[in-house]
């Protein structure tokens, strides 16, 4: 294979390299306003009322917001949790729906989008109260 062809070659696939990495970038910069509108206005407030009734039905739980994430978590335990974060590892950039649950001395991490195939955008608080529905009751059987 002559040289001039390779060089030209790696050319090419170094330009278009750069123009995906640059259209990931702003994927990635759009997916993250979405995020923060998310969480702010619809992630958050959904676990602060999970929080809120957990709590008035005899299941302490409270809610933090580590950094661009929302955690809920029984009152006293920070081992167990079940939270949201952005993934932004990944494209398009996913809400990545995590939970934490202790097993005698082991621990259990499971991570799952929040809807799979779901823009950022769409994402409701209804998925998080689905989402919040499913994982809270294992919390509160094994508490």
């Amino acid at each position: 294979m002559d040289i001039s062809e390779v060089n030209r070659r790696l050319k090419v696939a170094l330009d278009a390299g750069k123009r995906t990495a640059a259209e990931r970038r702003v994927r990635s910069d759009e997916a993250a306003k979405h995020y923060d509108a998310f969480l702010a206005g619809r992630a958050v407030p959904v676990f602060q009322h999970m929080a809120g009734a957990l709590t008035a039905q005899g299941h302490p739980f409270r809610v933090m917001t580590p950094s661009d994430a929302v955690r809920l978590s029984p009152e006293g335990s920070s081992d167990e949790f079940i939270e949201l974060v952005f993934d932004s590892s990944i494209d398009p950039p996913e809400v990545l729906a995590r939970v934490v649950r202790g097993r005698g001395r082991r621990r259990v991490e499971t991570e799952q989008p929040l809807r799979e195939g779901t823009p950022l955008a769409a994402l409701t608080e209804e998925d998080v109260l689905e989402f919040l529905l499913r994982e809270v009751v294992l919390l509160v059987q094994r508490s």
